[in-house]
């Protein structure tokens, strides 16, 4: 059973749905939640799953460095072996990726390398894209430049607002990170010459498509 630790800052879904996963025939156990902000929901989605949820402000410690220290030991600390960012709001340092070599994976709610950084749902529409959706990827030093290793996509209507849109894509972002982590878990996942090697199982694929999607290929046009 893998150990896992989830960094974010926010409310937490993909924490829920990572949660909901593990309670079924999963190879990954969540072993401690970590978040950066105090009020962070997702803190009260771990302790409502008996799960540890610890505070590690960014600020207070004299340097990033310190920051990242803390947060690799009390990583450690929960004898975690993977580490799974959802919505983690902090680029983290070559000096912490060095401790979780490829052993760090995030979810980013964009096609990437398209739309990396903030928002980027209100990119794509901004952008008039047609076609938006979710990455996961390895983490790097940079932002959202890591190797991708799979990805989820669904229509963007003219009609979308970015609420509508985020919600789509959340929808998707909560049936890939499990897949992936799935993946991780089983040591399907690595990193070989700079790109994410993926050994697939029965009903797995690289591409989810929304099934509103598949259903009308017009939508959207």
């Amino acid at each position: 059973m893998i150990q896992v630790g989830v960094l974010l800052s926010g409310s937490g879904t993909n924490l829920q749905a990572l949660i909901d996963a593990c309670q079924g025939d999963f190879p990954a156990r969540i072993a401690v939640v970590i978040s950066n902000k105090e009020e962070a929901y997702g803190l009260e989605r771990a302790r409502a799953a008996g799960i540890p949820a610890i505070h590690v402000p960014h600020r207070g410690w004299g340097s990033r460095a310190a920051f990242e220290a803390k947060l690799s030991e009390t990583l450690g600390e929960h004898g975690v072996q993977w580490v799974a960012c959802a919505g983690f709001m902090r680029i983290l340092s070559p000096a912490f990726l060095d401790q979780w070599p490829w052993r760090v994976l995030n979810i980013h709610p964009a096609l990437l390398p398209s739309f990396p950084g903030m928002d980027g749902q209100g990119q794509a529409l901004a952008s008039g894209v047609r076609i938006a959706g979710a990455s996961v990827h390895f983490v790097d030093s940079g932002t959202d430049t890591g190797p991708i290793v799979a990805q989820a996509a669904t229509f963007v209507s003219p009609m979308d607002t970015r609420d509508d849109l985020v919600a789509r894509i959340l929808t998707m972002e909560h049936k890939l990170y499990p897949m992936c982590l799935r993946m991780a878990a089983e040591g399907r996942l690595q990193v070989k010459d700079g790109a994410a090697m993926v050994q697939l199982a029965h009903g797995e694929a690289l591409l989810l498509l929304d099934p509103a999607l598949l259903a009308d290929p017009t939508q959207g046009a």
